[in-house]
């Protein structure tokens, strides 16, 4: 008995330890303040507020749940061994190897123990520095990431895309959701460098070709980050390029700047103008949460303008079709002779590096 004593001890301090990490119990009161305002006689008033507000609950749910289940099945343990009843050792042990392998599951989420990695996630890619290439390397980055979203059971929806002038694309905004789907896809965020031979000149020279992948939290409530009013300046125009007669004869595109620090985001995708605003702020809120997480910023207002020519170099993955063939990852120095199957969707192997590698460095 004193055995099984010592093992639920150990595995009580270290289910404590990780739920501290992970901020359980604040995340059950959070659970809890969103469960009274769902009970509000007026809570479905408004609607659209009420549903991301359920849409909120329903992740703090699924991710507390198995916490508080875990620490109350081995508080139940712990009580019974009290007990000192030999002819319940067996059972015990039994309750106990199994409390032990419902954590050793639960431990992966250490990995994603951020602020925002439980939200979904805005993606965006934007073609850089060479040309044709580029835009068609970027066009390569998003079927890698739509063909990772499909077999990782994600949602993605497109929010904005502008195609390229032959091939490819010039940027492309999507939405990704789905469990963990920000803290799964954060580690993308940086400079994507493409080394291969041209399809795009007569002489088939060796081509390098840049795009930068943005990650985001998903801000999709106006509490979570405010932003002044007064900080924005709001420009609509008309709509060009595909999205029918009605959404290229009307202003209906917005674009928004953020005036402290210059960011700046413009969507024409929608029809209605009141869209394009909703969907630009959603995405403006996501951008300065990402950049409030890059500069350890306390507020909105300490925030700088992001500097764009240190992000552009902030080189994070090379990926290799000519004169060999490689993809590499600077930071955690994971690499692969396999290309194709990473620009298949195989990312699981270098998202678990670079979270195995984040996690070390706390």
């Amino acid at each position: 008995m004193q055995e099984i004593k010592k093992s639920s001890d150990q595995l009580d301090a270290e289910i404590k330890q990780a739920a501290d990490r992970l901020d359980i119990d604040g995340l059950v009161i959070k659970h809890g303040a969103l469960l009274i305002l769902s009970q509000a006689a007026d809570f479905w008033s408004d609607n659209e507020k009420a549903q991301l507000v359920m849409k909120e609950l329903s992740k703090l749910e699924a991710r507390v749940t198995p916490w508080v289940e875990l620490q109350q099945g081995t508080a139940d343990v712990r009580e019974m061994v009290e007990l000192d009843d030999e002819s319940l050792a067996d059972d015990l042990s039994r309750q106990l190897e199994e409390l032990r392998a419902a954590y050793e599951d639960l431990k992966e989420e250490l990995k994603l123990a951020g602020p925002y990695d439980n939200y979904d996630a805005v993606l965006s890619i934007h073609a850089g520095a060479g040309g044709t290439d580029a835009q068609d390397w970027a066009a390569m980055l998003l079927r890698m990431y739509l063909r990772y979203a499909e077999k990782s059971k994600y949602t993605v929806t497109v929010i904005d895309e502008s195609a390229g002038d032959e091939a490819g694309i010039k940027s492309v905004t999507l939405e990704i959701s789905g469990k963990f789907a920000y803290g799964m896809l954060k580690g993308e965020h940086g400079v994507h460098r493409l080394v291969r031979l041209s399809p795009f000149n007569s002489d088939n020279l060796r081509q390098t070709s840049f795009a930068k992948v943005e990650i985001m939290p998903l801000i999709d409530r106006p509490d979570q980050v405010e932003i002044d009013e007064k900080d924005l300046r709001i420009d609509v125009y008309r709509s060009g390029g595909k999205g029918g007669q009605s959404v290229n004869t009307t202003d209906s595109a917005v674009r928004i700047t953020h005036l402290p620090t210059n960011i700046v985001v413009a969507i024409q995708n929608e029809r209605s103008q009141l869209q394009n605003r909703e969907t630009a702020m959603t995405i403006l809120r996501s951008r300065l949460a990402q950049l409030q997480m890059e500069q350890h910023a306390k507020d909105i207002g300490e925030l700088k303008g992001p500097n764009e020519q240190a992000a552009w170099g902030n080189q994070i993955r090379s990926y290799v079709l000519h004169p060999y063939k490689q993809v590499k990852d600077l930071r955690t120095r994971y690499e692969t002779s396999d290309p194709d199957a990473v620009l298949d969707g195989e990312l699981t192997p270098l998202i678990d590096a670079y979270l195995e590698h984040t996690l070390n460095d706390d």
